[in-house]
């Protein structure tokens, strides 16, 4: 289906059985309640969806997955990456033969060099298929970090270069993208506790982390957020801030999945070098989730 590049996307997580195989039944499912609760597209699989850990062939099982469980009732979109740019180019095309109607080009794992290699690794994905892509722009994670300039000279060299992923944690970027790009990029935010910030410079989208266990309240925060319902946004933000915060620490993972649980959206199970969180980091984590819970607005 047809991708515009708005609203709340989730960065879905991958839901695995108690072998840490992938559990494809429930994937099809927690697609379809995202896309139900409004989120205008699915991300997957990611940082947050344990991409590192799964193989070449899960990938392509989960895009078809993904993809047939959304029935075109929003676009799924490929999170492209790989230690080497042959196999990122190789699951880039086998993305466009599933059906997704994006690419989340993501710098190499691992090797950390200057914009000449950069730049050739994510053009050499952009130029793999005809799919709209989106630049997933993470220098805290992963050490590289593409700037403003570059980003415009990427955009001004392949058509089909869309949109940025800022993940930097400084909202100034969304501004700066903006100033040089003007509208030719839609610029998404990807760190969960500054999506009103970023809306509020002009940010048109949310790779989202807890909208995989609170996709309505995350679309209803982005809502008031980007129609100017200040008191409203405020109000809901404030509420949300505490479960936000845990998309922005290591073990994101363990916590956004035992928010899923929290919510009966899931289970707790990560794959090595991951572990499920235990003893009293398990307990301060539940204690928050409950606390908000026990206060979850009525929407």
């Amino acid at each position: 289906m047809a991708l515009e590049w708005k609203g709340v996307m989730p960065a879905m997580t991958t839901c695995f059985k108690e072998d840490l195989s992938i559990d494809r039944d429930f994937a099809a499912t927690h697609a379809r309640w995202l896309v139900n609760h409004g989120c205008t597209g699915i991300v997957t699989p990611g940082s947050l969806g344990e991409g590192a850990t799964l193989t070449f062939e899960e990938k392509v099982a989960l895009w078809q997955t993904c993809v047939r469980a959304a029935g075109g009732g929003a676009p799924i979109v490929a999170a492209i990456s790989s230690l080497s740019t042959a196999e990122a180019v190789r699951l880039a095309q086998s993305a466009a033969d599933q059906g997704c109607a994006g690419l989340m080009v993501l710098p190499p794992y691992v090797y950390r060099s200057d914009w000449r290699e950069m730049k050739a690794h994510v053009a050499a994905v952009m130029r793999a298929t005809r799919l709209s892509c989106m630049l997933y722009n993470n220098p805290i994670a992963y050490g590289t970090d593409f700037l403003p300039a570059q980003i415009q000279e990427l955009a001004s060299e392949h058509e089909n270069f869309h949109s940025v992923k800022e993940s930097s944690a400084d909202v100034r970027r969304v501004t700066a993208i903006r100033a040089i790009a003007g509208e030719r990029l839609a610029v998404f935010v990807g760190v969960d506790d500054a999506i009103v910030e970023g809306i509020g410079v002009g940010a048109v989208g949310w790779i989202a982390g807890l909208a995989n266990a609170l996709p309505k309240e995350s679309v209803d925060l982005f809502n008031y957020a980007r129609n100017g319902e200040r008191a409203k946004a405020f109000k809901l933000y404030a509420w949300f801030l505490p479960l936000l915060r845990m998309d922005t620490v290591p073990k994101f993972v363990q916590l956004i999945k035992l928010v899923q649980v929290e919510v009966g959206m899931g289970n707790a199970h990560v794959r090595p070098p991951r572990l499920e969180l235990a003893g009293t980091e398990l307990e301060e984590a539940r204690a928050t989730i409950h606390a908000a819970l026990r206060n979850r607005p009525s929407l």
